[in-house]
């Protein structure tokens, strides 16, 4: 069995899962322990030893950051391997974290792939792959098969039809559903066009869509993007950024799309409508995500959630 044990910190549960989850169906026998925050992971380090730690930057308490600034300032954590996974992807936050001593860095949203290739490489470094390695199975597994819609087409993409009612366990949470349509394709073609507000962007491992925001809670987004050759799945996760107020304030939203229908009823539908549900505990983001809610209320932009 492999000693190898990794630290994974996030204030998300969801991410936390999918990335012990990942970790396990690619290698078995490693060890995984997570912390809620950059505070309790300082605590668990300060008590056991770790082989790795992949963390998140916006956190509350103690930030990924901050957590990584500790760790290189102790003799026993200066050389362990630190892989930053959060959507902060600009190019002044990576040089920062690489100033900081980050080991390397996953962006939001990621594939299984993206985040085995880095630990592979981190552990590689420091001589402790091969023991990983040698458990691995013969071919790649899909970490996030079971748990994507993948696992219920054989594979092949699909889009849900909408139904004349959503089944209680289906349905999120109330204020969404109720929200009237979108009058027209064209119309959020149009919106998204000219950019205003009310309106995002849409990260995937798959690729950026823009979107217009149909509705919006405290706790999930109804977004509406065009259909690509590459149709989203249930459960994976994306990043939703948001652009709103004078200020141009920009928020990054981390999150999964909880449902996917089509916007028309008909299989060759050209525009989708997402529910993106969101993971983030940090109080800065929920702060925001209230102020938008007021502000998109205020100006009718979209339809506030429940």
């Amino acid at each position: 069995m492999s000693k190898i044990s990794v630290l994974v910190v996030d204030d998300a549960s969801f991410i936390r899962d999918l990335v012990k989850k990942c970790l396990r169906n690619y290698f078995p026998g490693i060890r995984t322990e997570d912390a809620v925050n950059g505070k309790k992971a300082q605590a668990m380090l300060a008590k056991e030893a770790f082989d790795l730690v992949l963390c998140d930057w916006e956190m509350p308490e103690m930030s990924g950051l901050e957590l990584l600034t500790w760790c290189r300032e102790q003799d026993n954590l200066k050389t362990m391997p630190f892989i930053m996974v959060t959507s902060r992807g600009d190019k002044e936050n990576v040089v920062q974290a690489i100033q900081a001593g980050v080991s390397g860095y996953v962006s939001k949203p990621f594939t299984n792939e993206q985040l085995l290739t880095k630990v592979k490489q981190a552990l590689n470094k420091i001589g402790k792959l091969d023991t990983l390695m040698n458990s691995a199975p013969t071919k790649m597994n899909s970490a996030f098969g079971n748990d994507s819609l993948s696992a219920l087409t054989g594979g092949k993409a699909a889009v849900v039809a909408p139904s004349a009612a959503p089944t209680p366990a289906a349905a999120p949470s109330r204020g969404l559903l109720n929200s009237p349509p979108v009058k027209a394709p064209a119309a959020a073609s149009a919106s998204a066009s000219a950019g205003g507000r009310g309106q995002g962007q849409l990260r995937l491992s798959s690729g950026t869509q823009q979107c217009v925001i149909k509705a919006l809670s405290i706790k999930e987004a109804l977004l509406v993007v065009k259909r690509t050759d590459t149709l989203p799945q249930v459960l994976d996760n994306a990043v939703l950024d948001l652009e709103q107020g004078d200020n141009a304030e920009i928020a990054r939203l981390n999150g999964y799309l909880h449902a996917i229908v089509a916007h028309e009823p008909k299989p060759d539908s050209e525009w989708l409508q997402l529910t993106f549900r969101f993971i983030d505990q940090d109080a800065q983001k929920l702060d925001y995500i209230s102020r938008l809610i007021a502000r998109g209320t205020a100006q009718k932009h979209f339809v506030p959630g429940a």
